[in-house]
């Protein structure tokens, strides 16, 4: 019994540990950090040589994994030196972490080399090494530059006049660099000396310098650092300084500091705006961020004298986000409104403290409210897209030569979303093709949109006409009414694990439909368009049609002038009566060339056309309704 008890530990224990060898090192160490920030650590290693008098180069790699810093400044370390075993150390950190070394020598000694190195998570933009005083021992500081910031790594000398100048040659080092720029290393200097207090006209001590990180066995001194750059106006927000309770490793302790510098201006803006929600007298302004954010859209029929809207939750602004959705209400109808979103990036929301970045502002851009007494319209329809990006600028290209008051995508255009960049992506193909800043869009859901592990946030990221994936509006004299199919096979089909209802969604929409077919809006409109993602007459004997018993009987004899259709990848048109159909029924093609299609709804006047174009150019169809 004992040894079978034994046998499945050890079984256990063994398949614990693989399972934790795949969780990622940011989710499995003691050393969390918050999103959107930028962790920078400081070590003095000694050369690989602990306090047990051990060259040990792994356990100091392994609390580097630990900490998952994205830049770690490296002191006293040795390359191929007899002291340290001929090792190249800073390559072996470099293999064990899988980060970049850049290694800047200061002598040359015992066979080998000896200064400072660095570690960073991305490929160096650039590198260069600079000498400073150090009539003892040469002293050097080994400047990296990265993508977005400027890392600065030294060991200052033991010589209080000689740390002096090199705080003044490293500062002076820095002013031509339009980045921000940080400090970290073994200043051989007190919180409380000339070098340091020289340092605190033009750089913030990061570092908490309260922290004692000399020497590793019971500290009593601060030494280390990490200092950023402030000269030129840079702010970092401190979100988090440590000093690492490691004291074998290295006769110094290891630092680390969490910040978020601030992004350029130019870099805050994710998307440009795109409206959704339209209505005579509303309209949302949607629009991404790469950073968390403070938003807002200035708006008015007059340049000179805008309104400002934000977005308030129960008293408190919506914010530190980076999806940003505000809604204009109580306008006028049929009236041009200019407008611009603004987002102020925040580099630190806490409880009674707040850090902003810089503010931008989009162009000015133009949308105009409908009107009930609108005659005169253009309405773009697209449908089954699937990520072919390429069929969609096609298909554009071929409709955006006259204005259009509305674009809607019918399903499957935002299909099968597993991440957040499978939405944002689209977007950024989307939005700015079809002027989605002076145009609105309206997105319904197809069966492709419920799937993905993302597919929830679809609603996050798109605007829903009242609030639900259907919904009825009028454009003028024309009623609009959406529907939701939702999935294209039954509930309880094993590749839905149980986790759908769409069946008591359609039923919901059952009522809703038999609401707006009896609705004052519908009885008074002069023409009626149905638009969903799933065909639900003349649907082959035998396949799943999910909507169709449901739905037909309520639009058995609705007076619709035409539904506008998609999901089986090939033009169709079902004439009046042909299916038990009351209006003509048109699906539009799939997302290969040449059967892509695109729908143009155009109604001048009272006459109402649909125009059918593919991907190769040819009209499939142009006729009154």
């Amino acid at each position: 019994m004992n040894k079978r008890f034994s046998l499945l530990t050890i079984i256990f224990l063994i398949l614990f540990h693989c399972w934790a060898q795949t969780i990622s090192p940011q989710k499995n160490n003691r050393f969390p950090q918050r999103e959107n920030t930028l962790r920078i650590m400081s070590y003095n290693i000694h050369h690989g040589r602990g306090i047990d008098d051990t060259i040990d180069i792994e356990r100091i790699g392994k609390l580097i994994v630990d900490i998952h810093p994205e830049v770690v400044g490296l002191q006293e370390v040795d390359s191929m030196m007899n002291r340290s075993n001929n090792m190249d150390i800073l390559r072996l950190l470099s293999d064990q972490t899988g980060m970049h070394a850049t290694f800047g020598f200061s002598i040359l000694h015992d066979g080998g080399k000896y200064g400072n190195g660095m570690l960073t998570q991305e490929k160096p933009v650039a590198v260069k090494k600079i000498d400073l005083p150090g009539a003892g021992e040469s002293r050097t500081a080994l400047i990296v530059e990265l993508e977005r910031y400027i890392v600065i790594n030294t060991h200052l000398s033991l010589n209080e006049e000689e740390r002096l100048r090199s705080a003044e040659i490293i500062t002076e080092a820095v002013n031509d660099y339009d980045k921000p720029v940080f400090l970290i290393g073994d200043l051989n200097a007190t919180p409380d000396s000339a070098p340091i207090e020289f340092l605190q006209e033009k750089w913030q001590i990061l570092s908490n310098s309260a922290h004692h990180t000399f020497p590793s066995v019971d500290p009593h001194t601060t030494i280390d650092y990490v200092l950023g750059y402030t000269a030129r106006g840079e702010t970092y927000a401190k979100y988090k300084s440590e000093v690492v309770d490691e004291p074998t490793a290295s006769d110094h302790r290891p630092l680390f500091v969490d910040v978020r510098i601030k992004t350029p201006a130019p870099e805050v803006m994710r998307t440009i705006p795109y409206l959704q929600n339209p209505g005579s007298d509303e309209m949302t302004v949607m629009w991404l961020t790469h950073v968390p954010a403070r938003s807002w859209v200035e708006y008015g029929t007059d340049t000179t004298n805008l309104q400002l809207a934000r977005t308030f939750l129960e008293g408190v602004m919506v914010a530190n986000n980076m999806i940003h959705r505000v809604h204009l209400n109580s306008l006028r109808p049929g009236t041009k409104y200019y407008y611009r979103v603004g987002s102020q990036e925040i580099t630190r929301y806490s409880s009674y403290y707040k850090e902003f970045g810089d503010t931008v502002r989009s162009d000015m851009k133009i949308f105009t409210t409908w009107s009930d007494e609108m005659r005169d319209f253009r309405v773009i329809v697209y449908n089954d897209l699937h990520s072919n990006m390429a069929m969609f600028d096609k298909l554009h290209s071929l409709v955006e030569d006259k204005p259009y008051n509305l674009v809607v995508f019918n399903g499957d255009c935002f299909d099968d979303v597993e991440v957040e960049g499978d939405i944002v992506n689209r977007l950024l193909t989307y939005t700015p093709r079809i002027k989605s800043d002076e145009v609105p869009s309206i997105f319904i859901r197809g069966n492709h949109e419920t799937r993905g592990e993302y597919s929830l946030h679809l609603w996050d990221y798109l605007g829903r006409m009242d609030g639900h994936s259907y919904s009825a509006f009028s454009l003028g004299d024309t009623r609009f009414v959406l529907l939701d199919c939702g999935e294209d096979k039954p509930d309880d089909h094993r590749e839905y694990f149980n986790m759908n209802d769409f069946t008591q969604h359609r039923i919901d929409q059952t009522g809703f439909l038999t609401k707006e077919l009896m609705s004052d809006a519908f009885a008074k409109a002069a023409k009626r368009i149905l638009i969903h993602h799933i065909p639900i007459f003349g649907v082959t004997s035998g396949r799943f049609s999910p909507c169709s018993d449901l739905w037909i009987p309520v639009l058995k004899d609705a007076p619709f002038h035409v539904s506008l259709n998609a999901h089986t990848h090939r033009f169709q048109v079902i004439e009046k009566d042909e299916a038990e159909n009351n209006f003509p029924v048109i699906i539009g093609g799939g997302n290969r060339e040449p059967d892509g299609t695109v729908m143009i709804l155009e109604k001048n006047g009272d006459k109402l056309t649909i125009e059918v174009i593919n991907a190769a150019g040819e009209v499939l169809l142009k006729r009154a309704l």
